[in-house]
């Protein structure tokens, strides 16, 4: 009987990992490698929906974007459970870097707005506390 090839040897298509979509059954693609998490959802930090949100799906840029430490690093060693094919992956990250492009453009703005509203309560409240 042969053993079968290491984790790092596996290939996941596309097709394979998008299969993959649920609380109970969830993997994700962080860097090119395929991650089982579905053990983890309950220990994760940011709470299931983060991960719910990406799972069946290339989750790297969501990854990045939160600064993840160098402990959910290692927790990530041990979920590997393959590579993700890069021919299947690697138009998904084209247009995951357009998307990430979009939000950062919308992102800014939303900040801009929530910066206006910040200062206009902090004039309400200085000019509520100068009348009393």
């Amino acid at each position: 009987m042969s053993t079968p090839p290491p984790a790092e040897e596996k290939l996941f298509t596309k097709e394979q990992v998008e299969k993959h979509n649920d609380r109970d059954d969830l993997w994700m693609v962080i860097k090119g490698k395929v991650y089982d998490v579905t053990k983890f959802v309950d220990e994760h930090p940011g709470g299931e929906e983060v991960l719910v949100d990406c799972a069946g799906k290339d989750a790297t840029s969501e990854f990045e974007d939160v600064g993840h430490s160098e402990d959910a690093e290692e927790i990530l060693t041990n979920l590997l459970i393959g590579n993700a094919d890069p021919n299947d992956f690697a138009q998904s990250k084209k247009s995951a870097k357009v998307n990430v492009g979009l939000a950062e453009d919308q992102g800014g703005s939303s900040s801009f707005v929530y910066l206006i509203i910040a200062a206009l309560v902090a004039a309400g409240a200085f000019f509520f506390l100068q009348t009393n």
